[in-house]
């Protein structure tokens, strides 16, 4: 399992952020790139797990601290 490293503004802003990509995807089904939309998947898939695999890469973490 992946270690928590989104913090809680983090992660609400990647679901909205994603939610809104998909729901433009949806609304926008006819248009020449509106495949591009599904990107939206990777925000969405990572605010829900609470964890980003490109964070851990990178050494990064938006949680907050345990005390």
């Amino acid at each position: 399992m992946l270690a928590k490293n989104v913090g809680g503004i983090d992660r609400i802003l990647r679901i909205v952020v994603g939610a809104a990509l998909i729901l433009a995807f949806f609304l926008n089904m006819d248009g020449t790139y509106s495949w591009l939309y599904l990107i939206g998947i990777v925000p969405l898939a990572t605010g829900l797990m609470s964890s980003c695999p490109l964070y851990s890469i990178v050494g990064l973490n938006t949680c907050p601290v345990k005390k």
